[in-house]
C-alpha cells in the first residue's frame, strides 16, 4: 500500500504532481480506554511503510522498556509521544499523524479515552471528516462509546466506522461482532451519521485494517485503509455556498487591494458574483491570488487572496459569500455546547465568542436542557460543569455572519472564552437564530437620562457596594442615602434582601443563582441611571465576572464600586442575622465566605474599611467622593 518508489526514480515532477493532486482525508480514531486507538494508527502507519528505520529501531527499543505487548513491537509507541502517555500507557494529547497511499493522501487524529480527555477528542473531531470508533470486543458499546459517538455527529461528521478490535481475543466470533453492530446501530438510530460501516479487526496483527484478513472469512465488507481511501467526503462540502471568512485586508501597495483567508465552503471562479455580509454590498471577482501564483477557480480549505472588480468597503471579521446565497446575521442565537472546563458555565455570565474570523462578548442567556449522551435523553439544569453538553440560547453584543453548524461546520462553529484568563472554556455549534429578536428594537424617547439628571441637578451614578453579609453594605448604604436625601438630590436604594422579595423570589444561593441575580439587578440599576438617579446597589455580588458586567452596561463614569473591606472573622463576630453560625452548622449550603468563595475588588473607585472607620464616617466619605467627582452638581443640557 506504499508509494511506488520507481516513479520517484523515473519522474520526480510526474510524482510531485500525482502526490499534489490526491484527495485528502482527515479522520479520527476515538472511543474507551484501552479500546487500540493509537495501536491502530501504528499499524496503518507501519503497513504503509512510512516509519523510518531510525524510528522503528526506537519503538523496538521503547517496546521493551514501556511496551504492553510482551516481545512484540507496540505500535502504540509511534503515536502516544509524551513521556506521561508512555508511562502510564494511555493517551492523554490529541496526536496528528500524516500518512499516505496511492490513492489519498491522509490526516489522523489519535484522541484520548479517558472521559476526562473528553475535550481533547472534540478538539480532533472538530475538522475531521470520518471518525473511526473503536469498540474493545471483550467488552462491547461503553459510555465513553457513546460519548464520542454522540459528539462526533454533533461536530458534522457524517461517516463513521465501527472497529470492533481485538477479535483475535475471542477467535473472531461472529456472534460477538454481530451483538456489537446492533447495539451500536441502535443507539445511533437518533444520530445524524449518513454511513455507518462495522469491521471486525485486530490492530495489533492487522486483520482488517490494510488488507482484508483470512480469519473472518464471514466479513464480506471493506478492510479499514480500502475505507478511508474510496470514502466520499468532497461532494457534500463543494456542494454548499462559497464562503470567505475576512481575516485580513492585503493592501502591499496602492494599486493592489485583496482579501484574504482560507475558504470556509463552496467553490469560486473568476468572473462570479458575491455579496459581503454585514454590508451587503455586491461585486464579481477580478482575480484568485495564492502563493503559486493566479488561479481560474479556488475551493474549500484553499487559501487565497481575492480582488474584486468595484471598490467595495470590506474589513476583518466579513464574510464574501455566493451572491445568490448569502450568510444569515444575527445576535442572538440557540446552540449546543460543549463545556470544556472545570469552572461551570452559569448563565447570565459574560464570556467571549470566537467565529472563525470574529469575537465578539456573548452571554449565555439561558441553559435549556442538558443532553444525557448515554441514551440522548433532555436533563433539566442551571450549570455546564466538564465534559458537559447542553443547547442554550446565546446573546452576542454585535451581529455576527453565520450559517447554521449542520449547514456549515465552518461558519456555524465557535469557541466560548473566560475574559479574564484568555482560556478557551467551551465549543459551540449554531443551530438557528431566534428570530424573534430582530423584531425587537430602540423606542426613541424625547426626554432621555441626560434631561431627567439636570431636572434633579445631579448626575446618574450607580454606587455598587460589594463585601462579606456582615460587612456593613446596607448600614452604609443606608446612611449614604440619607445624606444625599438631605442634600435634595434623587435616590433608589437595591438592597440584596429585599430584591429577594420580589424580582428574585425565584432565585435560590447556588454560583449559578447568585450570577442570575446580579444580572438583573445590574439591569435595574442601569434603567435607574436612564431615569438620571443615584442608585445604591448593596449586594454580595461575590464574583468578579458579575461585577464587571454591572460595570460595562453603565457609561464611562457612572459605576463606583464600592468595596466594603471586612475581614471573615470580623463579619462573622457581628453575624447580627445568625447566618454565619448556621453556615458552620451546615444548616445553609453556598454561603459567601464559607463554603463558597468571595472574589475582592482589584480597581474599584472606594475602599471602605469598617474596622477604622465607623459607619457615619464611611458614609461620609462616599459622599464627599461624590462631591469632590461632580455627581452632585446639574448636568448641562444643549
Amino acid at each position: 500500500m506504499a508509494h511506488h518508489d520507481d516513479l520517484i526514480a523515473s519522474d520526480i515532477l510526474g510524482y510531485l504532481d500525482a502526490q499534489e493532486n490526491k484527495s485528502f482525508l482527515r479522520f479520527i480514531t476515538c472511543g474507551s480506554v484501552d479500546d487500540g486507538k493509537s495501536t491502530l494508527i501504528g499499524r496503518l502507519l507501519y503497513d504503509s511503510k512510512l516509519i523510518y528505520e531510525d524510528q522503528l529501531a526506537s519503538i523496538e527499543k521503547d517496546s521493551v522498556k514501556s511496551g504492553t505487548q510482551g516481545d512484540k513491537i507496540d505500535l502504540a509507541l509511534l503515536v502516544d509521544g509524551l513521556a506521561a502517555e508512555r508511562e502510564q500507557g494511555i493517551t492523554i494529547d490529541v496526536a496528528y499523524r500524516f500518512f499516505s497511499t496511492d490513492k489519498r493522501k491522509f490526516i489522523v487524529a489519535d484522541t484520548p479515552g479517558h472521559e476526562q480527555y473528553t475535550r481533547n477528542m472534540a478538539t480532533g473531531a472538530s475538522t475531521a471528516h470520518v471518525a473511526v470508533l473503536l469498540v474493545d470486543s471483550r467488552y462491547g458499546v461503553q459510555v465513553q462509546t457513546r460519548r464520542h459517538a454522540y459528539i462526533a455527529s454533533l461536530l458534522g461528521i457524517k461517516h463513521v466506522v465501527v472497529a470492533v478490535n481485538k477479535m483475535d481475543i475471542n477467535d473472531f466470533d461472529q456472534r460477538i461482532f454481530t451483538d456489537i453492530e446492533t447495539e451500536f446501530r441502535d443507539f445511533a438510530k437518533a444520530l445524524n451519521f449518513d454511513e455507518i460501516t462495522c469491521i471486525p479487526m485486530s490492530a495489533l496483527d492487522g486483520d482488517n485494517v490494510t488488507i482484508k484478513s483470512e480469519r473472518a472469512p464471514w466479513y464480506k465488507g471493506p478492510a479499514l485503509l480500502e475505507f478511508l481511501e474510496n470514502v466520499d467526503v468532497d461532494s457534500s462540502t463543494l456542494d454548499t455556498p462559497f464562503r470567505l471568512p475576512v481575516q485580513w485586508v492585503n493592501r502591499p501597495n496602492l494599486d493592489f487591494r485583496g482579501f484574504s483567508g482560507t475558504i470556509a465552503s463552496g467553490t469560486i471562479s473568476i468572473g462570479d458574483e458575491i455579496i459581503t455580509i454585514p454590508s451587503g454590498k455586491r461585486s464579481t471577482v477580478k482575480d484568485i491570488v495564492t502563493y503559486g501564483g493566479s488561479l481560474k477557480t479556488a475551493r474549500e480549505d484553499q487559501a487565497v487572496t481575492i480582488t474584486l472588480n468595484d471598490e467595495i468597503d470590506i474589513s476583518r471579521g466579513d464574510i464574501i459569500c455566493a451572491a445568490d446565497a448569502p450568510a444569515e446575521q444575527s445576535d442572538q442565537f440557540q446552540a449546543h455546547m460543549l463545556w470544556m472546563t472545570e469552572n461551570d458555565m452559569f448563565p447570565g455570565r459574560q464570556y467571549l465568542l470566537k467565529t472563525a474570523n470574529k469575537t465578539v462578548p456573548v452571554t449565555v442567556t439561558n441553559l435549556k436542557h442538558k443532553v444525557n449522551v448515554n441514551d440522548l435523553s433532555q436533563e433539566a439544569g442551571k450549570t455546564l460543569s466538564l465534559n458537559e453538553v447542553g443547547v442554550v440560547t446565546l446573546s452576542t453584543g454585535a451581529p455576527i455572519a453565520f450559517d447554521a453548524y449542520e449547514d456549515n461546520r465552518s461558519t456555524g462553529a465557535f469557541i466560548i472564552i473566560d475574559r479574564h484568563s484568555n482560556a478557551t472554556v467551551g465549543v459551540g455549534m449554531l443551530d438557528y437564530s431566534l428570530r424573534r429578536a430582530s423584531n425587537v428594537v430602540w423606542q426613541d424617547l424625547t426626554v432621555g437620562k441626560t434631561e431627567r439628571a439636570a431636572l434633579k441637578n445631579q448626575k446618574p451614578a450607580v454606587l455598587w457596594f460589594t463585601g462579606l453579609s456582615g460587612s456593613g453594605k446596607s448600614t452604609i448604604a443606608n446612611l449614604v442615602e440619607q445624606k444625599l436625601y438631605d442634600m435634595g438630590r434623587h435616590t433608589t436604594i437595591l438592597d440584596g434582601d429585599n430584591v429577594r422579595h420580589g424580582l428574585n423570589k425565584d432565585l435560590g444561593f447556588t454560583d449559578a443563582d447568585r450570577v442570575e441575580n446580579i444580572r438583573r439587578v445590574s439591569e435595574t440599576a442601569k434603567l435607574m441611571t436612564q431615569a438620571g438617579l443615584v442608585s445604591l446597589v448593596s449586594f454580595i455580588s461575590p464574583f468578579r465576572a458579575e461585577r464587571q458586567i454591572a460595570r460595562s452596561l453603565m457609561e464611562d463614569g457612572e459605576f463606583i464600586e464600592v468595596y466594603v473591606n471586612t475581614p471573615l472573622e470580623v463579619a462573622e463576630s457581628r453575624d447580627v442575622k445568625g447566618l454565619y453560625a448556621k453556615a458552620r452548622a451546615g444548616e445553609i449550603k453556598n454561603f459567601t465566605g464559607i463554603d463558597s468563595a468571595y472574589e475582592s475588588p482589584r480597581n474599584n473607585e472606594i475602599t471602605i474599611n469598617t474596622v477604622d472607620m465607623s459607619a457615619e464616617e464611611a458614609a461620609e466619605q462616599i459622599v464627599e467622593y461624590l462631591r469632590a467627582n461632580g455627581y452632585l452638581q446639574g448636568v448641562d443640557v444643549e
